[in-house]
């Protein structure tokens, strides 16, 4: 992760090492050399995907007309510091503990998250609530026919028989340890809420569009509630896709490792043109 811009590009390796410093341990050894199975642990694939994604950021060239920035779970965070709202340090700090506390709340509340392909959310949401009181919940909305479902361990399996009773064409157990943006994270968010008070904040350059209620957040205060809502919300990244384009943004531009959300950009809008910034092949004019 992120190898190829840290021994290229001097803005990338100083994001990276300063990382490592920040955190007391080599964030850059796992990030490069694994093992994988610790690096996607919650508690380290959260600041290895936030210092990934600041440090391609840091070499970027972006357009001067920036209409919108918006992260998909942790990269709210990355879209912060990119609007200015956040500083790297702070952001890395916060990252952390949003990290331990998820993880922590999965040990006590073991869950897990499903991906739900080829059905419409109303029946999503309503195989969710054929399980009650048992806890589960649409926790992504990512794009149409694609919707993440977070829920106790004890739900997985009645709401999947759910799920392909109502007719979904494929669920599969995602490779997480938690049921995150679920009520399940509801201490965790509170817990964390202690944190984003002490932190630091700037009003944002540009407006954020925020995972919670895929509209514009303009201040401090709203960037505050969005952050201590988040994690224990579901993400409505469709909505938010749609919220920046019809707000006039012609472009989209993912910064970070991989490339998932230029393939959900074209999912939700077909005509829209989505690029991206994760490597030193990204194209020509987005990144150095």
């Amino acid at each position: 992760m992120a190898r190829d811009v840290y021994d290229a590009l001097p803005a990338a390796r100083e994001v990276i090492r300063a990382a490592d410093d920040i955190l007391g341990y080599r964030l850059s050894t796992l990030m490069f050399e694994g093992p994988e199975e610790e690096l996607t642990e919650t508690a380290n694939a959260q600041p290895a995907i936030f210092t990934a994604s600041v440090a391609m950021l840091r070499c970027a060239t972006l357009p001067q007309d920036v209409a919108f920035v918006a992260g998909h779970s942790v990269g709210e965070y990355s879209a912060l510091v990119a609007a200015g709202c956040l500083t790297f340090e702070d952001g890395l700090r916060l990252v952390r503990e949003r990290g331990r506390l998820m993880s922590e709340a999965g040990t006590d509340a073991p869950g897990g998250m499903l991906a739900v392909l080829g059905l419409e959310d109303g029946a999503i949401e309503e195989a969710c609530a054929s399980v009650s009181p048992l806890t589960a919940c649409a926790a992504n909305y990512n794009a149409p026919g694609q919707t993440i479902v977070s829920g106790e361990e004890a739900a997985l399996e009645a709401v999947t028989a759910a799920l392909k009773a109502r007719g979904a064409k494929r669920v599969l157990r995602l490779n997480v340890s938690a049921a995150f943006h679920s009520p399940i994270m509801a201490a965790a968010a509170a817990k964390l809420d202690e944190a984003i008070e002490r932190t630091p904040l700037a009003a944002p350059r540009w407006p954020v569009i925020g995972n919670v209620s895929a509209e514009p957040l303009h201040t401090e205060d709203d960037v505050r509630r969005e952050l201590a809502a988040q994690i224990a919300a579901p993400v409505r990244w469709e909505a938010s896709v749609r919220r920046m384009i019809t707000g006039g943004a012609k472009r989209l531009i993912e910064i970070g490792p991989g490339r998932v959300l230029t393939g959900l950009a074209k999912r939700i809008e077909p005509s829209v043109e989505a690029l991206h910034v994760s490597d030193l092949e990204s194209p020509r004019g987005v990144a150095v």
